[in-house]
């Protein structure tokens, strides 16, 4: 029965992108069709009334937990963060707060600063130029469809999948975003996540489970993946093996925005060159922050604080909600709770 139901969602997912079977997926702007006939207004709980999502577009996110809008990024602007990301690879400039990181297969020995020794950067909130992101107004034209008028940038990457050594160590386990982020509600959180260069199955496109964000956050940790897994990439241990899969092949600029429960991950990059993507985590001001001890999130909660303690010289004096709020950054209107 789940495997149906879930065949039966992958078809529908197809269909709305306009393709027959379910390979790896070109994505087209949202204007196909979308069985959505039990659809109220009254009953969207994943997005919020706005005049910039079609009826379509909203139907889609509510049914499937993620959005592609084509074309989003300029150019110009993706140059611009390409650039600034080569600069922080050469340590020409070093943004305060910022984490540098690097493939596990990648020793310290063999370590020199150039960027095909870093994986991805996060935590940019400190650079100006890769900031820019958060702040596109062609950007939170969409975010604030889902969070609301008063938005916080949270967390911010820019990932530079590397050509896989052979261990598979590139890969992405299947995770939800909501396992890292110590605030809630998850329906005012969302994703926006933009390919740098064209995206597919080769080099590690997106990988997505349409429809999980309907379900709750599952116990996440380390796979246990013979070539290594790398620093905090946990997984879900126990998710349904039958659900369908939509891989997502994005061209430069194509923005997809998606719920911090939905089911995703990444395949290893099969080509000899750097696949790149920007993206950035936002939340409603008007969300709260909770306490994970004692919750599915707290073996997250001691990885991401001892490394915090390590990185700032301290001492057991920090928490994940001083974390966070040390990340997290005014973007439009006003700040409320977070």
């Amino acid at each position: 029965m789940e495997q149906s139901r879930a065949a039966a969602r992958l078809q529908i997912v197809l269909g709305h992108l306009g393709l027959p079977s379910a390979g790896a997926v070109v994505v087209h702007p949202t204007t196909g069709t979308i069985s959505s006939a039990s659809f109220h207004p009254q009953q969207f709980q994943y997005t919020l009334d706005n005049n910039v999502l079609t009826l379509e577009q909203r139907k889609f996110y509510e049914e499937n937990g993620f959005l592609v809008i084509k074309n989003l990024v300029p150019d110009a602007d993706i140059e611009r963060f390409r650039n600034e990301f080569e600069k922080i690879c050469r340590k020409e400039v070093k943004p305060l707060g910022l984490v540098v990181m690097r493939d596990v297969t990648i020793s310290k020995s063999e370590y020199a600063p150039s960027e095909k020794m870093t994986t991805k950067v996060q935590d940019f909130q400190e650079d100006k130029e890769l900031f820019r992101y958060c702040t596109l107004p062609e950007i939170l034209k969409y975010v604030e469809c889902f969070t609301g008028p008063n938005i916080m940038a949270m967390h911010t990457m820019l990932i530079n999948k590397p050509p896989d050594s052979g261990k598979k160590t590139s890969r992405h386990p299947l995770h939800q975003d909501l396992h890292y982020f110590p605030f809630r509600p998850s329906n005012l959180i969302v994703c926006a996540w933009t390919a740098m260069e064209h995206i597919d199955r080769n080099n590690g496109c997106l990988v997505v489970l349409p429809g999980t964000h309907k379900g709750s956050l599952k116990p996440h940790d380390y796979p246990k993946w013979e070539g290594g897994v790398n620093k905090m990439f946990h997984g879900i241990q126990d998710y349904e093996k039958n659900n369908a899969r939509v891989h997502l092949v994005m061209e430069k600029g194509d923005t997809v925005f998606f719920h911090p429960l939905l089911i995703h991950g990444s395949g290893q990059n099969k080509t000899q060159g750097f696949r790149k993507a920007i993206s950035c985590h936002f939340a409603s001001a008007d969300c709260h922050y909770i306490d994970v001890k004692g919750t599915s999130q707290e073996n997250i909660e001691k990885e991401v604080v001892g490394i915090a303690n390590k990185f700032y010289g301290a001492e057991n004096s920090t928490d994940l909600k001083d974390i966070w709020m040390f990340r997290a950054r005014l973007v439009k209107g006003e700040r409320t709770n977070l």
